[in-house]
């Protein structure tokens, strides 16, 4: 009998997969999200969305910018459910004004690229990023359609 494989459970929420696409992502950061409970519980559920995030840098403090976090239908009617609202992003001092300074006199932004559970705290995985030419991107969808394609060579030859 062959053996079950276990899956160690993965510990991403959500993942924001177009940034690497619109950017060249430079240098990554971990921050604590400041959430209230109704979104904990929707992140348990996996309700996540980081598709047109981005970080905002205000008074020397990160927010977090348009991640749609879905309310359950279980949550009472009393809590004012905005799944968009901006969330503030909990890192050091040297971080932000690492993150500041890149932001204001570099001209690179600042996305998340993901948000993830370590222990019981929801962290997000922020990256200092700078746009990427057409070209560039052009060049990205070339060489990951090239690695697709030598996969099947490799798959189909081995099976032979």
């Amino acid at each position: 009998m062959a053996k079950k494989k276990s899956h160690k459970p993965s510990n991403v929420i959500a993942q924001n997969r177009r940034a690497s696409f619109d950017y060249h992502l430079l240098e990554n950061f971990e921050a604590g999200v400041a959430l209230s409970g109704w979104e904990v519980k929707s992140l348990r559920m996996g309700k996540a969305d980081l598709a047109d995030s981005y970080v905002l840098m205000k008074d020397g403090e990160a927010f977090l910018l348009g991640s749609h976090i879905v309310p359950l239908d279980t949550v009472s009617t009393h809590y004012v459910t905005d799944p968009s609202r901006t969330r503030k992003l909990l890192l050091n001092k040297k971080e932000l004004a690492k993150l500041q300074v890149a932001v204001t006199q570099k001209g690179q932004t600042c996305v998340c690229t993901q948000l993830y559970w370590k222990g019981h705290l929801v962290k997000a995985r922020i990256a200092l990023a700078e746009g990427k030419k057409a070209h560039d991107k052009r060049d990205s969808q070339k060489d990951k359609d090239w690695n697709r394609q030598k996969q099947r060579i490799v798959r189909d030859n081995v099976k032979q």
